[in-house]
């Protein structure tokens, strides 16, 4: 069997969004966002002739558990932030009008701020370029309401009332409960970088729009569910990301089950994956019968391509099958330059037949 996790480790160095540059960007961005936000909320409600509500910020998604990716070619770097205002949904029951008075105050920050059904959005461009965006989800705070849950406010400008709801959401639960599954540590940091692998998988294998890829919330939560961690030496604390995702993706296959869909009146084979946390919603619900069907396919094969290669002697053969799934951020070793590493000066003695030897 190869050893190419010094090949997974720089992969993840090539692919996280680095702690200084990009991380420091990212951290920026939310900052101004907020103090925007600050410095304008309550010129807007009392604009409206309206007090405006306590409110508190918190980073959300994979910017807040530490699994966040560089974007691929097409894409950008993002981060979530949610801001929780202290009223109860009976306060405001048409939920637009806190995203209406979120986006008035950041309205002109940038030149494209736009109402999302989830989120405003605050879009960063460097010329015609989108760069960067912040994605702001606006919630009713669980400390207002009866059942002591959050919820977002889903809905846009000009939507019809069918789709302006106050959604059940336990997203500020979420990265608290999938981190504590896991020691600070070893064990963590596998986890982060085995989310960071799928989704990169995920990147170069599907459509970047659009449902047809399986949402990177559900992802990070299969991992959560069916993780074991690998290590080639427990006792020295050297992983084995090659077995754990191994095992990972053979676990998130045998979850694959026949779903009755009522919309189609049928069973169809679907790989359900609940939020840990209230109100429990399968991440993959919206991936159609095709989609699932693509997204069983695409796990099977890199299923087989990881079996391959943990088979492969030789690192760099693994390493390209490896490549095939996670594309050219997963380096190649030279095979000159490997054979130059393993390679020792013979021994000569009386029992030696002088041969260099490979260890």
């Amino acid at each position: 069997m190869a050893n190419v996790q010094k090949q997974f480790d720089e992969f993840d160095e090539n692919i996280r969004i680095g702690r200084f540059k990009e991380s420091k960007e990212l951290r920026d961005k939310r900052d101004i966002i907020r103090g925007k936000l600050n410095e304008r909320l309550p010129t807007v409600f009392e604009e409206h002739g309206e007090t405006c509500p306590p409110y508190s910020f918190c980073d959300l998604g994979s910017y807040s558990i530490g699994t966040g990716i560089k974007p691929p070619e097409e894409g950008d770097f993002d981060i979530d932030q949610g801001i929780f205002f202290q009223v109860a949904v009976g306060d405001y029951e048409d939920p637009v009008v806190l995203k209406e008075r979120v986006f008035e105050a950041l309205d002109g920050h940038t030149k494209s701020v736009i109402v999302r059904r989830p989120c405003v959005t605050v879009q960063y461009q460097r010329g015609e370029e989108p760069v960067y965006h912040v994605d702001i989800a606006v919630y009713s705070d669980r400390v207002k309401n009866p059942d002591g849950q959050d919820r977002l406010a889903m809905g846009k400008l000009g939507s019809s009332d069918e789709y302006r709801i106050w959604r059940p959401s336990g997203t500020r639960d979420l990265k608290d409960t999938v981190l504590s599954r896991f020691d600070k540590g070893g064990d963590r940091n596998q986890f982060r970088r085995a989310v960071r692998y799928l989704k990169r998988w995920k990147d170069h294998k599907f459509p970047v729009n659009g449902n047809a890829a399986p949402p990177g919330v559900g992802l990070t939560v299969a991992t959560y569910n069916e993780l074991v961690p690998a290590y080639s030496d427990p006792i020295a604390g050297k992983p084995d990301d090659l077995g754990a995702l191994r095992s990972l993706v053979r676990s998130m296959l045998s979850r694959f089950s026949d779903v009755w869909d009522p919309e189609e009146k049928d069973w169809v084979r679907r790989l359900v994956v609940r939020s840990p946390v209230l109100p429990g919603d399968d991440f993959f619900e919206r991936m159609t019968r095709k989609q699932m069907e693509s997204f069983e396919e695409k796990l099977k094969s890199l299923r087989d391509v990881l079996d391959d290669a943990s088979a492969e002697v030789d690192p760099a053969e693994a390493c390209e099958l490896l490549q095939q799934q996670f594309g050219s951020a997963f380096p190649v070793p030279d095979k000159v330059e490997l054979a130059k590493a393993f390679s020792t000066p013979a021994i000569v003695s009386h029992s030696s037949s002088g041969e260099d030897r490979w260890r």
